[in-house]
């Protein structure tokens, strides 16, 4: 079988670990675009005083000195990064992964600052999300060099081939959970760390997050989330639907189907769902425990 850009043995590795990097895999033009349509934004956070439907605010944001934790859907605002979501760059590893038609599931460009930038708790994505079959990944596009410091996303190797833990509290959805609560050791985490210009690409199912962003420097990562054609969400998911001819609109390439594929795999509803915003960070204020707390009290 031809491959576009990966390896039989990163294909393997991806398998095996739900997880790849591919490293400086976009050129420094791509940076310079996305990096300026970043300042736009971070200008059109001035004065804001809440979040909008178009950027999340840090909770240290004021009005005066604006902070974002997130774009949302930038593939909808910016000509830019939706260039960057059909071209081959983008599309190229994800058909080598999970097959030639493939469908759009969101898009966010996560912001972490210098010094304040929000913690991610321990989650699936698939928890939000689930579909008919798995063959679900997120791309992420690594925007500043990302190392220990800076809060890279975090991964536990294999864990896409497990179970999909509750990530309720007090029976309602919370978006996240503590790892040593089902077992799992933090040690056993991987940090995806990479050069700009990189791309991290993980399976819907690992269990991932990342911590605070406690260094002097920025890390701001985007990410394309996508799906097998033919993975259909399943009712109670967050998946956004109006019917099979806006589903149809968010092919990126290939054809689209009405036959979705079955796989047994496990399965929990997000439901019910918490009366705040749909934000993972308003989300996961509903948790009881939060893992990077723990872990940034124990450092300090």
């Amino acid at each position: 079988m031809t491959r576009e850009f990966l390896s039989d043995d990163q294909i393997s590795f991806y398998d095996q670990n739900g997880y790849v990097v591919l490293k400086r895999h976009l050129p420094q033009e791509w940076l310079d675009r996305i990096h300026a349509e970043i300042r736009r934004f971070e200008e059109e956070a001035r004065g804001m005083e809440a979040s909008n439907d178009r950027l999340d605010l840090e909770d240290s944001h004021s009005p005066d000195d604006p902070r974002l934790r997130r774009i949302k859907l930038p593939h909808t605002i910016s000509d830019d990064m939706r260039e960057l979501m059909y071209s081959d760059l983008i599309l190229g590893p994800a058909r080598d992964l999970i097959g030639p038609d493939l469908r759009l599931h969101t898009s966010k460009l996560n912001m972490k600052s210098a010094g304040y930038g929000a913690a991610i708790e321990w989650h699936q994505d698939y928890a939000f999300y689930p579909h008919t079959n798995d063959d679900i990944l997120a791309i992420g596009v690594i925007i500043d060099d990302m190392a220990h410091e800076n809060g890279p996303l975090m991964v536990f190797p294999g864990s896409h081939k497990g179970p999909v833990y509750d990530h309720h509290s007090d029976g309602v959805f919370a978006g996240g959970f503590v790892p040593s609560d089902v077992g799992l050791d933090t040690k056993d985490a991987v940090e995806l760390t990479g050069p700009a210009g990189s791309i991290s690409i993980h399976h819907g199912r690992i269990v991932h997050g990342s911590a605070l962003n406690t260094s002097d420097r920025s890390r701001r990562i985007l990410f394309y989330e996508m799906m097998a054609a033919d993975a259909f969400p399943i009712m109670g998911s967050m998946t956004k639907w109006d019917g099979i001819e806006d589903y149809d609109t968010r092919m990126l390439c290939g054809t689209p189907t009405k036959n979705p594929r079955l796989k047994d795999i496990p399965v929990r509803i997000p439901q019910p769902q918490p009366d705040v915003p749909i934000s993972i960070y308003e989300i996961q204020k509903g948790l009881k425990s939060r893992a990077f707390d723990r872990l940034t009290e124990k450092d300090k």
